[in-house]
Parts: C-alpha cells; structure tokens; sequence
C-alpha cells in the first residue's frame, strides 16, 4: 500500500521537515500555510487518514473550492463551517478560530497618539484597524505633528472592492483641519496585493505636488493587504523624483 506525503504521520517525518521545529529553526514566515495549520490542529486524520500537514493542507483545499481566496475565507470561517469538513472537530475549530482572532488582533492593535512614526510598520500598524481585511478600498490620512508624533487618522473615502477614488482637495482639506504639518497616506487593497496600480502612482505623484506647494510634506504612501503592508516610498522614486 502506498503512503502519500499527506499521510505521513509529523512524528515520522526527519526532524528538519516537521512544522514546529522548521518554525523554531527558520522562523513562521518560513512555513506554508498548511503547515502553521498543522501546528494549530496537532494530529491529522480525516479523508485518508491524513497527516496534521495534510488536514492543513485538505482544509484550504475545501475553503477554495469554490474559487475563494482561501485565506480570504479563513479570515471570516465560522466555527460550523470549520466542523464541517472531515477530520475537524470541535476542539480544532476553536484553536483555528482562536489564532486567528489572536492575529486580527495584533495587527489592529494601534499606537496611542502622540507615537512618533519613525518606520513604515509604525504607521501601517496605526491605519490596520481602518484599513486592513476591509472588502472595499478605503483611503485613509495619518495626521502627524512636526516630530512625527501621530496626532489623528481619518479615512477620507470608502470605494468598491477594486477603486476608491480620493481627491487632492479633499485630503488636505482634512489635514488642515487638523492642524497636521506632515502625513502619511495609506489605502487597502482588498486582493492582498501589494503592488501599486497606475492610479496609486498618479495620485502618489498629485499629492506629492500639493504637498510641495502647501508645505505640509507626505512621508508615506502605504498599500495594505492580507496582512502585511507596502511603502511607496521605498519602492518607488516618486521622492526622488519631486526633489
């Protein structure tokens, strides 16, 4: 009888190839996602008798039958939909469920006004709670003072789940009223991806301009996404390009 990888119990994997101590070894960034499933359920089972990596892998694989992202399904699965595929019980739907508010949680943790914003993820962690997991772009200012001390944020419009549309006028408006003297800009992406689009590059660039005239420097643009975040301004040479 033949033995898929699938079906191989963790325990009779070489040391180097089990989850938790690639993790250990290599850090979580490292493991697929099936793997850091496996983690969280323990022991396998379900169709075939499959492995903790299998099980893993066998959910993402039940979520995205219909064409779904699948970690755009785990970020709002339900216990009785976890229950409901083989091999996951109540006990694996709860720790599922668990870690994944856990996560939610970490990355809409905000920094308390007056932080000084002296790194991107300081900022992309300051606009998560407004902008990330959210199924429709929004644009969204953070408001700082001369030290880059974080006075408010604000989102400015809300789009549809592929383009939100933000003027000029209408941002600097905002920070006006605010009585910011530097900003940060920041939108989602509902897809996940990171990669800025033709619009985000000619806004970028609009507002750069504005900013120049209006002596109210923009730091930052940043793309949020699937739980991470981009910096244009370390991607791009927009900055360069206006000094």
């Amino acid at each position: 009888m033949t033995t898929t990888p699938y079906q191989v119990r963790v325990t009779d994997m070489p040391s180097s190839e089990r989850p938790r101590e690639r993790l250990l070894a290599y850090g979580a960034k490292s493991l697929a996602t099936a793997e850091l499933l496996a983690i969280l359920l323990g022991t396998g089972q379900g169709p075939g008798k499959l492995s903790a990596v299998g099980l893993g892998q066998f959910i993402l694989q039940t979520l995205s039958r219909d064409q779904r992202d699948p970690m755009g399904v785990l970020r709002e699965v339900s216990a009785q939909e976890l229950m409901d595929i083989p091999g996951v019980g109540p006990a694996k739907a709860t720790t599922i469920l668990a870690a994944l508010e856990l996560g939610k949680r970490v990355l809409q943790s905000r920094p308390p006004d007056k932080t000084v914003v002296d790194d991107p993820s300081v900022a992309a962690a300051a606009l998560s709670h407004e902008l990330m997991w959210q199924s429709q772009e929004r644009f969204a200012v953070l408001f700082l003072d001369v030290k880059h001390r974080i006075l408010g944020s604000k989102v400015i419009t809300i789009g549809t789940a592929t383009e939100t549309l933000a003027h000029p006028r209408d941002i600097f408006r905002e920070v006006l009223r605010h009585g910011a003297t530097r900003i940060i800009i920041a939108h989602n992406h509902p897809s996940g991806s990171l990669e800025p689009s033709t619009e985000d590059i000619s806004l970028t660039r609009q507002l750069l301009e504005a900013a120049q005239v209006l002596g109210i420097p923009l730091l930052d643009h940043l793309i949020l996404g699937n739980g991470d975040y981009a910096s244009l301004r370390q991607t791009t040479h927009l900055w360069q390009d206006i000094d």
